[in-house]
């Protein structure tokens, strides 16, 4: 029983990290220039600072 239990944190533990790391990939920021590069266009968005708004439909933060 006490091996289960190891095993059922140790798995909880691997999914919140597993979790925070792909929420980390999947709104990185982007420089001014980035933006530019892959033909995106700034856009600026009341209370939250301005984006890149990407041709794929993206929106990543500005640095």
């Amino acid at each position: 029983m006490r091996i289960r239990r190891i095993l059922g944190l140790a798995l909880a533990a691997l999914t919140l990290v597993g979790a925070s790391a792909a929420g980390a990939a999947s709104a990185p920021n982007i420089s001014r220039d980035d933006c530019a590069a892959a033909g995106g266009h700034v856009v600026s968005r009341a209370y939250a600072g301005e984006a890149c708004a990407l041709p794929d439909g993206t929106t990543p933060a500005i640095t």
